[in-house]
């Protein structure tokens, strides 16, 4: 055999070890190279008469993040040069073969005559876990770190190598629906019990555990392909049967709202699946696989949530010039929310942290929130208490700003107020060196109106986290005027290191995130003062594929929030800045009524102290109108919704605020949401089209006023048929060029 991702070996007894050991890479991936050396793997064991089973482990400290899906995207570019080529018809059947290989190769793998054993440390997920499930013996080590799952979902797909199929023959029909459409990553004792996995043992037993099942087993096969198997949840068309699938279906709609094509093949595949012998359920599997692949919710989804966040992560807008930062210490001034969820990743991460407030008491409250967090960790047996010691132990919680002597990295995170930060750029440049980067959290105000109180404009950054810090993914690294290229390197490093994705973009008011959001708040607002039942609004923002509808939305982030910045948007940008209906409405909340959002249990919804937060009655009252919902258009209610903040996006793109459609894509889905089956504000409209989506946003500006109105940018899209991807593509092809030249 000629390997060169695999170390494979025979003991004594006649049992292989098939090492998977990547070079170059830190994680195991499946590529096309790797699919051939497992088919000479299975050839060896299956011909060769002296070798009674095999093991496959991994070199790595984890199994296996699953396939590189890159691969995938290169199938479907090569099913569109095809159809073009040569036409639909051999397009998809070279489509179809292509695409079901890794699933007949796992299937040639589970009959080839021979016993093979999964021997799993760390993660195990999608094709690699559907590797897994191909053995006839499957071994986890007892590590916190050891899952398996199968995760396709969230990037649009599903399990196309025999995952829909076998696991919905080993658990409970309801429990596979659900680990699939949820991407559920399961742990060692969980999986064990639930029936995905045979045995937990601890890491240095595994090969050993394993070898010594395949020796016990040298005949053995999968439990479908022998005679009398029956499913676990019985037949489909049974009583226990219907038991499931309507409530699955219903499920499924509440959950999806029909949005994520992937998720009903999951259901489909199953459904049909389990009706047939497995070989037919497998390619049943594969012609929804095929199908899915092909959608433009995967397409898109991949290329977003997997292929740019992969990119941004490994630093895409970093200055390639720039040496590595080496962080050590980081101040954080500041000890409230923000801050100090701020302090807890940054120590989470390794570094020093010196966290700052106004008095010793405040700021020993701060260092307080990491300690619950890891407490809360410790009650859910994710971390032990040596854990929060050490943890504890890298926050110095003080008053004295002397102590940021030292730090490399100062943030910021104090009261939004010019005047107020002002004072703590003084004073943190009185207390740090010359090279020490400052980095503010602000979330409203421009970065280079506070740059100019200080005194080295070049070390000053805009480092935005969103709330809560320890949960939320995404970072906006704001630019100033007069930033330099070592603050963008260190504030991207520092994103990297606490695990976050950062995207870069330029000083505006509001930044990119919180214009879309704005946007969205808005809309609700004046959907809400139209005389829309406030449940209907609602429901729009979930059908249209939001995480909560815009009032849940407003209440979390605080509806006194949103009228300081309306009223603060006034002051500086004049009144037609502003809609009177909103100002209106959020008036009479705030000011009239006292209802400032969640944190007060009064918003536009009421938060009882036992039981579900409930829409305010009194919203009726205060707005003084309804529409019967009958005369309500649920389609365009949800355009709204959408629209108002991909134009905003897109207007942000011509503004030069976003320059990269990955960031703004990635942004908008993990910092606020955005209808992730689309790919983000910029895919959504790519996947429209600039022609369409102009011609949406002139009928909705014709019913609901000049916010709707397309940007100049967007109107020259339409006309020559330019996208956002196409053009960027385009630009950098023209650079690289040029460095070539």
């Amino acid at each position: 055999m000629n390997l060169t991702n695999f170390r494979f070996e025979t003991d004594a007894d006649g049992i292989a070890t098939a090492t998977w050991d990547m070079p170059g890479r830190s994680m195991n991936v499946i590529t096309p190279e790797l699919m051939a050396e497992i088919d000479q793997i299975i050839d060896t064991v299956a011909s060769t008469e002296a070798i009674k089973g095999c093991v496959i482990t991994s070199g790595k400290e984890a199994f296996s993040g699953g396939a590189d899906l890159t691969m995938l995207q290169g199938l479907r570019d090569l099913y569109i040069r095809l159809t073009k080529e040569k036409g639909e018809p051999v397009a998809m059947q070279s489509f179809f073969d292509e695409s079901r290989k890794l699933s007949l190769l796992y299937r040639k793998l589970e009959t080839c005559g021979k016993p093979f054993a999964a021997a799993i440390h760390g993660v195990c997920l999608g094709g690699a876990f559907e590797l897994a499930l191909a053995c006839q013996y499957r071994v986890v080590s007892d590590d916190a770190s050891t899952r398996v799952g199968l995760p396709e979902i969230k990037v649009g797909l599903f399990p196309g190598a025999g995952g829909t199929q076998r696991v919905a023959r080993l658990m409970q029909t309801g429990d596979a629906l659900q680990m699939m459409f949820k991407g559920e990553q399961v742990k060692a004792l969980p999986a064990r019990n639930t029936g995905l996995v045979h045995a937990v043992v601890p890491r240095d037993q595994l090969v050993a555990n394993a070898k010594e099942w395949l020796r016990a087993n040298p005949t053995a096969t999968a439990p479908w392909d022998q005679k009398g198997f029956k499913l676990p949840s019985n037949k489909v068309h049974s009583p226990a049967g219907m038991q499931i699938w309507p409530p699955a279906n219903a499920i499924y709609r509440r959950e999806t709202n029909d949005n994520y094509p992937a998720a009903r093949a999951i259901l489909s595949a199953v459904y049909e699946g389990l009706q047939l012998p497995i070989d037919l359920g497998l390619k049943v599997e594969s012609r929804y696989f095929a199908k899915i692949l092909r959608t433009k919710e995967a397409a898109s989804m991949i290329r977003s949530l997997f292929v740019s966040m992969q990119e941004l992560n490994k630093g895409a807008r970093r200055p390639a010039d720039v040496p590595p930062s080496k962080l050590k210490k980081v101040g954080v001034v500041g000890a409230g929310f923000m801050g100090a969820g701020i302090a807890y990743v940054t120590a989470q991460a390794g570094l020093e942290v010196v966290l700052v407030d106004r008095d010793q008491e405040a700021a020993d409250k701060g260092k307080a929130y990491s300690h619950k967090l890891v407490s809360d960790q410790i009650m859910k047996g994710r971390a032990k208490t040596a854990d929060r010691d050490a943890l504890l132990g890298r926050i110095t919680a003080t008053a004295d700003y002397a102590a940021l002597k030292g730090c490399d990295l100062v943030v910021e995170a104090v009261f939004e107020d010019p005047k107020v930060k002002a004072e703590v750029i003084a004073k943190v440049e009185a207390a740090v060196g010359p090279k020490t980067i400052f980095g503010s959290n602000t979330s409203t105000l421009p970065i280079t109106g506070l740059a100019t109180t200080s005194q080295r404009p070049q070390n000053f950054i805009g480092i935005h986290f969103f709330s809560p810090v320890e949960k939320m993914l995404l970072v906006e690294v704001i630019m100033a005027k007069k930033t330099g290229k070592k603050a963008l390197a260190m504030a991207l490093d520092f994103v990297r290191a606490i695990k976050k994705t950062p995207i870069v973009v330029n000083d505006t008011r509001g930044f990119y995130a919180n214009r879309c959001v704005g946007n969205y708040l808005r809309e609700g607002h004046l959907m809400l003062m139209e005389g829309v039942p406030p449940a209907m609004i609602e429901a729009a923002g979930k059908q249209a594929g939001m995480p909560v509808g815009p009032l849940s939305l407003n209440d979390e982030v605080a509806v006194d929030l949103a009228f300081k910045v309306l009223k603060a948007t006034k002051a500086q940008l004049g009144e037609g800045a502003v809609d009177p209906a909103q100002e209106k409405l959020l008036s009479d909340m705030v000011e009239k009524n006292g209802r400032l959002g969640r944190k007060n249990r009064k918003g536009f919804y009421d938060y009882p102290e036992a039981g579900p937060k409930r829409l305010w009655p009194g919203l009726a009252d205060l707005v003084g109108k309804r529409l019967a919902p009958e005369q309500v258009d649920m389609q365009e209610l949800q355009h709204r919704l959408l629209v108002t903040q991909a134009l905003e996006a897109a207007r942000t793109y011509e503004e030069g605020v976003v320059t990269d459609p990955r960031e703004a894509d990635v942004g908008s889905i993990i910092g606020f949401g955005f209808a992730p089956y689309s790919g983000g504000t910029l895919s959504f409209i790519d996947n429209m089209g600039a022609a369409a989506f102009v011609k949406l946003c002139e009928s909705l500006a014709k019913k609901h006023g000049e916010r709707f109105k397309p940007n100049r940018q967007l109107k020259r899209m339409a006309k020559t048929g330019e996208s956002y991807y196409g053009a960027a593509a385009a630009k950098a092809a023209a650079k690289a060029a040029a460095r070539a030249a």
